[in-house]
């Protein structure tokens, strides 16, 4: 199956359980999420960026910037980011300029995409009030995230400073790609400084490959990355790279409703554990360890 993120690396070569987690919002006393509403920021060179805000009402737990997968756009993540706004989070996502919803997309051909990303979420996080927060993505958005918690990708000509944003203190990464040359290699996923949650799905194969265990690429940050630093890599069976449609895009799949619920179930333990420091949180994630089954979550 194609997904979003390996059809813009192709551009790049040819051009250089379900329901638990609101339940488990309303008992912390976390209630719904507010309508959506747009803010328009500045990326560096003056350049307008549009934000997709969500924010919870009830109890606030932290902050989430969130980067979507190539050629999408927030609001086709509805389905993943209204429970964590629902659990108290609230959340900043800007529409990069793959977007095929964005007006200039033409425009930013290539790894030009890839700079605009870095600048975007740069000015995300000055519009972050928080002394910490999460940065969270999905495919390309996921690879975003991790050089926002440190791992080193590609520096875009013209970009100075360093990828990694001081006040990311976790990583919540969906199906991030695997090693990219040039864009990402292993060394680059090594520098990954933060916790971090790592998923993808037995059915989340790159576009391309026959190999049945392709997936397990979408794991090269947890591979790559130095024990001992709370990285956490989650295996969903029967998971594509969209949950069967929910997220990202529109296809023609059975839905993996079930298996998303699992996903946000596990990221928002993750997120209390990791940004709100909630002990009981930890121990109910850790509590689902497990290195085999249906739901595989390893730790190094």
């Amino acid at each position: 199956m194609r997904s979003e993120f390996d059809i813009v690396s192709r551009r790049l070569v040819l051009q250089g359980v379900a329901g638990f987690t609101l339940l488990a919002a309303a008992r912390a006393g976390a209630a719904t999420a507010q309508p959506a509403t747009k803010l328009t920021l500045s990326a560096e060179g003056g350049r307008a960026v549009e934000v997709w805000r969500w924010v919870p009402t009830g109890r606030r737990r932290g902050v989430i910037a969130f980067s979507h997968g190539a050629l999408s756009a927030p609001w086709k993540y509805e389905k993943l980011l209204s429970p964590w706004v629902a659990a108290g989070y609230e959340i900043l996502a800007p529409l990069h300029v793959d977007s095929t919803d964005h007006p200039q997309t033409k425009a930013f051909a290539g790894l030009a995409s890839w700079k605009a990303r870095i600048e975007d979420m740069r000015a995300v996080a000055q519009a972050v009030r928080a002394e910490r927060f999460v940065a969270a993505g999905h495919s390309y958005g996921g690879l975003t995230a991790l050089t926002m918690g440190g791992a080193q990708a590609m520096m875009p000509q013209g970009l100075t400073g360093s990828q990694r944003l001081p006040r990311v203190s976790a990583v919540l990464a969906f199906s991030p790609p695997g090693i990219t040359p040039p864009l990402i290699d292993a060394a680059g996923y090594a520098k990954l400084a933060v916790p971090a949650l790592i998923q993808t799905g037995d059915r989340d194969i790159p576009m391309g490959s026959t190999d049945p265990a392709g997936w397990r690429g979408h794991l090269a940050a947890y591979e790559a990355a130095p024990p001992g630093g709370d990285r956490y890599a989650l295996v969903l069976d029967g998971v594509d790279h969209y949950f069967g449609g929910l997220i990202c895009r529109e296809i023609e799949a059975e839905r993996q409703t079930a298996q998303l619920a699992t996903a946000v179930e596990l990221s928002t333990l993750f997120m209390n554990a990791f940004l709100a420091k909630d002990a009981k949180s930890r121990r109910v994630f850790d509590g689902h360890l497990a290195a085999a089954g249906p739901v595989r979550l390893t730790r190094k």
